[in-house]
């Protein structure tokens, strides 16, 4: 065994980087050979398990002996290989070139992002939930009637609706996650709730069976419609500039009452009057008003000492309205020709 270990020893010794072909290949194999879990080390050292204790000693020194010259060997053999720039160049400059395209952020999720810094300024916290809701969360907590029409099949697509058993649909809309909300956290509240919800419609420029939400909620005591007004002011000027004017229509939504649509004036034409605001200067961009206290009990909060509001928008015809996309199809064909004109969007 000593004469075997001799030999190894000046095998390492004698051996040189100079006559390897592939430098960093070989080292690999010698630092394996020698060093590895299979290799020279291991298998001298079982049979270094079998002798006598007597030749332990002197065999344990030539083992180590033999052990240091390995590593030495190797360390410096990578250490040649590193500083070597011959060795480290790789690249093939005759190639011809190859060039990798950036990917980026879709224009949604960069939408959506920008409206959620917006409201973060302003103290919301973001909220999210489950894409799949029961009725009461979609629609019986939110003060919808049993005979609404949108708890009909044209309308909704339901998971399960069936004779004696809770109604479970894909959300309409995201308000559902303000329910949740309102169920487990005591005011004061102040949230946004962005995500992806589905409506039975069909696919046109105009309007898609699945399409983006943002909805924020703020309720506390004292909450006033001058709240709701100049929140909606300072998200208008923040996302479309600060030239941005808005004003607000009597509407109707179940949820909330008094309800509201709110207009901005047209960022194409400047309020003049275009063919993207039909010529009235104004384009519609979300409907909001005060959380009606029906909603607000129905969630386990006291009305006559909590009040709030409430908005939503569809995020799709935001980037329509900031980016003049004229057709909603376009989000979702995966049409590189189309994303790649936002790749430059932070």
């Amino acid at each position: 065994m000593k004469s075997l270990i001799s030999k190894y020893i000046d095998e390492i010794r004698n051996a040189r980087i100079e006559d390897f072909k592939d430098k960093a290949a070989e080292v690999e194999q010698f630092r394996v050979r020698f060093l590895g879990r299979k290799g020279v080390m291991n298998e001298l050292f079982e049979q270094f398990k079998a002798l006598p204790n007597e030749q332990k000693k002197e065999m344990g020194i030539a083992l180590n002996e033999l052990k240091t010259a390995a590593l030495a060997k190797v360390e410096e053999w990578k250490n040649y290989v590193e500083q070597s720039p011959e060795l480290n160049d790789t690249h093939d400059l005759t190639m011809p070139a190859d060039f990798y395209q950036r990917g980026s952020r879709h224009v949604l999720s960069v939408t959506m992002n920008e409206i959620a810094e917006i409201f973060a300024r302003i103290g919301f916290t973001v909220e999210e939930s489950v894409e799949i809701e029961d009725d009461w969360h979609l629609f019986s907590a939110l003060n919808f009637p049993p005979d609404h029409p949108a708890r009909d099949m044209q309308d909704t697509f339901f998971v399960q609706k069936e004779e004696g058993k809770t109604d479970v649909a894909l959300r309409t809309h995201t308000s559902s996650v303000q329910v949740r909300v309102m169920e487990t956290h005591k005011p004061p509240i102040r949230i946004i709730a962005p995500g992806r919800v589905f409506r039975n419609e069909a696919i046109s420029a105009r309007a898609h069976c699945i399409f983006h939400q943002v909805e924020a909620l703020y309720v506390d005591k004292k909450v006033t419609f001058a709240d709701l007004k100049q929140t909606l002011l300072y998200f208008a000027k923040e996302m479309f500039g600060e030239a941005t004017q808005i004003r607000l229509r009597p509407s109707y939504f179940p949820f909330t009452e008094p309800s509201a649509e709110m207009d901005i004036s047209c960022n194409i034409c400047g309020g003049k009057g275009c063919n993207i605001c039909k010529g009235t200067g104004w384009l519609e961009i979300l409907g909001c008003g005060m959380v009606d206290p029906n909603v607000l009990e129905a969630c386990g909060i006291d009305s006559k000492e909590y009040t709030g509001f409430a908005l939503g928008m569809g995020v799709e015809r935001m980037a329509m309205l900031k980016y003049q996309i004229r057709d909603l199809r376009l989000y979702f064909e995966n049409d590189l020709r189309f994303l790649h004109q936002f790749d430059n969007i932070i």
